[in-house]
């Protein structure tokens, strides 16, 4: 329906990824959807001028991480579970799409929130591992996965050792990601326009150890120490998890390129729909008056 209503009334070239291509490679009147190379994605901004995600919002970060460097704006269609980052509704995607591809006369234009991302590196006893570098749009997080021990992980702060997370591991979140698995441990819900980063810690053996939150300008590097008594995993997205050696690390700043979405409304309204309608934000009834 989507990729019908683009090429033949809004008369623009449709893209697809390889699998889905496939798919569409077998339905008879489909033979205009294009596709490219998954592999090798470093122009595909360059040919694309805006992004359709049908689904929840598992389908935004797989979008992002299509994306390693620029990414074109994304209109997000809530056909999920939660959807916090899908505001459109599907119903109206046509009356949706136009406005984003002509313009909003009744807003004098399109809202869009530009959601920092942050640029993720591995380290192997200290060289960098070619290929391993990521441009995440939620969190990264190292944990100690089927261990036994507590983690033992150090945290730097441009080159200087701020802390050492032992418990089940540490958050470093975007503010998009501050109410997901951040949240879940505790820390602050952030509004996606704010610059900075999330460090949040997964059940520290402290009482003391509160998350904290760091400007955009940080520069983390989380580091496996020699004497731990184990291995880590890192994630990133909740994706491509792999194992941390003692003397390997992560080293994390904020991306060159962050991912816009298309809002429904505007950014602070569209951010407080989501924290009611998917979080029950502050929902109570009302207290009576005497």
């Amino acid at each position: 329906m989507v990729a019908s209503f683009l090429y033949y009334q809004e008369k623009m070239n449709v893209f697809v990824e390889p699998d889905v291509h496939d798919i569409f490679s077998r339905i008879p009147g489909f033979g205009f959807v294009q596709t490219f190379y998954s592999h090798d994605t470093r122009d595909l901004h360059e040919k694309v001028d805006f992004v359709a995600c049908l689904g929840g919002d598992g389908v935004i970060l797989h979008a992002s991480n299509l994306f390693s460097g620029a990414v074109p704006p994304v209109v997000s269609f809530n056909l999920g579970s939660l959807g916090f980052l899908t505001s459109h509704s599907f119903e109206d995607y046509k009356q949706e799409l136009q406005q984003v591809i002509h313009g909003n006369s009744a807003r004098d234009g399109v809202y869009i929130t530009l959601r920092m991302r942050l640029r993720c590196e591995i380290f192997r006893k200290g060289k960098a591992v070619p290929g391993k570098v990521f441009d995440i749009l939620n969190e990264v997080v190292v944990d100690r996965g089927s261990n036994p021990y507590l983690s033992k992980i150090e945290c730097y702060e441009h080159g200087r050792l701020i802390t050492k997370v032992q418990g089940d591991g540490v958050i470093v979140a975007t503010p998009t990601g501050s109410t997901a698995y951040s949240t879940a441990a505790g820390g602050s819900m952030v509004h996606p326009n704010v610059p900075c980063m999330l460090f949040t810690p997964i059940c520290p053996h402290s009482l003391s150890f509160r998350p904290v939150i760091l400007p955009d300008s940080a520069q983390l590097e989380l580091k496996i120490p020699e004497d731990a008594r184990s291995n880590a995993w890192v994630s990133f997205d909740g994706k491509r998890r792999q194992q941390l050696s003692r003397g390997d690390s992560v080293r994390i700043s904020m991306s060159q390129h962050p991912l816009p979405t298309v809002n429904k409304f505007d950014q602070t309204g569209d951010w407080f729909h989501s924290l009611i309608r998917c979080l029950n934000w502050n929902e109570r009834l009302d207290q009576k008056a005497l």
